[in-house]
């Protein structure tokens, strides 16, 4: 508490400089007051946009981009049973179309009476398969490169080493395809990886080796990614999509472009369109699908499909968050464009064309509409800078309404990412992204995983589906 000073006390020139002081003081208070005030404002407007916020339903993989793996279902007790359940036809393994080796057993003694049978005639009664794995051990050739004195000049000669068996790593293509296949399909790290082949094969591999043979065939997947790339350039409609990966201690980007039977993959520290610049070059393809991030739109030189999945998605988060008057319309239309896309086979090019005017009239009466939730007046205003290309796959059998092509491409990676914690050196995260293409293409084109990467070390490409 301030004790007031005794004023009869003061002369004019203490009062003077007293008052002066207060003056001073008083500025000081109101800059505070004002700075606090200031402060009360903007404190007052992120609590309201908080309350606000609390009142929006939470994100989930039905009503945005959040991966599935984020997603918890509510627990829901079982049903209960509603008696004997009905029965289904008995389902039983098929016979092997082509059996290693084949045994016939004829009977010796009928096994009711027990009386000798063997010279009666016998036909087939049963039949089935036994299914068994050798002993698995590998197969090890020792090269022995014989040599001595020449007796004409004197000096020393050696055989030369047999087409395929050079000297340098001993480990063949074979052995080499199925490391990278259980490295990279199926995601086994390299320490599980070495006691695997220990195990197993009987085989003593360093995790260092391992990482030899990954190296040695970087060239190899570098080059058939080089022809998915050319193959993917000649199909005039391209879609795209990203993901997170980690690279040493920074966050990087692994992209998917891909369309029909093609699918390339690369890795870069960048979300930006620099990646797609340095990816297409000159080439700028027909159409392009993808969503609405901004780095993935433009490039097409005649139109853009966007991803109308996405758009269902941020529908029925608009419709979770309270609106009733433009997003269930919206999230109906849009699934049923999906369907027609589905039938477009069996459907002729006139009545795609009908379709797409019902489509189109449809939206007009929806974007008439005038939401009252702001996430409506979000969604609405997002369908209006994307309306002409919506229904771009109506009239272009090649496009897909949805951009769920690409989800399914990086589906693996995410998993990968999540078993592995991705890469130490760039070198390795390169070297994955190649990999990856050679399997998505082959899975496109009907090659095996394993079959894949053979053709691939072998230095052959991956045939075209038909």
């Amino acid at each position: 508490m301030i004790v007031a000073p005794d004023l009869s006390a003061l002369g004019h020139a203490a009062k003077d400089a007293l008052i002066l002081a207060l003056i001073d003081r008083l500025n000081v208070l109101e800059k505070r007051v004002a700075s606090l005030e200031k402060e009360v404002v903007t404190l007052r407007a992120e609590n309201a946009a908080l309350r606000t916020k609390l009142g929006l339903p939470p994100k989930t993989p039905d009503n945005s981009s959040t991966p599935p793996s984020q997603g918890r279902k509510p627990s829901e007790k079982a049903p209960k049973s509603k008696g004997k359940r009905k029965s289904r036809p008995g389902k039983h393994r098929p016979l092997h179309p082509n059996p290693s080796n084949e045994r016939s057993v004829p009977a010796t003694h009928c096994e009711h009476c027990q009386t000798d049978v063997c010279s009666e005639p016998q036909t087939a009664r049963e039949a089935y398969d036994r299914i068994e794995i050798p002993p698995i051990a590998a197969e090890i050739t020792r090269i022995t490169l014989m040599g001595g004195v020449c007796p004409c000049c004197g000096k020393p000669f050696k055989a030369p080493a047999p087409e395929g068996l050079g000297p340098g790593s001993p480990f063949g293509p074979n052995l080499t395809a199925l490391a990278l296949h259980l490295r990279y399909t199926q995601g086994i790290g390299f320490e599980r990886l070495s006691h695997l082949f220990s195990h197993v094969f009987g085989l003593d591999i360093s995790e260092g080796a391992l990482v030899n043979m990954i190296k040695a065939s970087c060239g190899a997947f570098a080059q058939q990614a080089g022809r998915i790339r050319q193959d993917l350039f000649a199909k005039g409609v391209m879609e795209s999509d990203e993901t997170t990966m980690r690279v040493g201690k920074k966050n990087w980007w692994l992209w998917v472009f891909h369309h029909a039977d093609s699918a390339l993959l690369t890795l870069k520290p960048s979300r930006g369109k620099i990646v797609i610049q340095e990816f297409l070059g000159e080439y700028r393809p027909g159409f392009w699908i993808s969503d609405r991030y901004g780095a993935q739109m433009g490039w097409a030189e005649k139109d853009q499909q966007v991803c109308l999945a996405h758009l269902i998605r941020d529908a029925q988060y608009a419709v979770d968050a309270g609106d009733k008057v433009f997003a269930p319309g919206l999230k109906r239309l849009f699934a049923y464009a999906c369907a027609l896309g589905r039938r477009r086979e069996r459907l002729k090019d006139s009545t795609l064309r009908a379709y797409l005017r019902k489509l189109e009239a449809k939206l007009d009466v929806l974007m008439a509409r005038i939401p009252v939730v702001t996430a409506g007046v979000k969604l609405q205003r997002a369908i209006k800078k994307c309306r002409r290309h919506l229904f771009v796959f109506m009239t272009n059998r090649d496009l897909s309404p949805t951009n769920n092509g690409s989800e399914r491409s990086l589906r693996p990676c995410a998993v990968f990412r999540k078993i592995t914690n991705c890469f130490r050196s760039e070198w390795g995260a390169g070297f994955y992204a190649d990999i990856r293409s050679v399997i998505e293409t082959a899975r496109r084109r009907g090659i095996g995983a394993l079959e894949a990467i053979r053709l691939t070390l072998r230095g052959l490409p991956l045939a075209q589906a038909p």
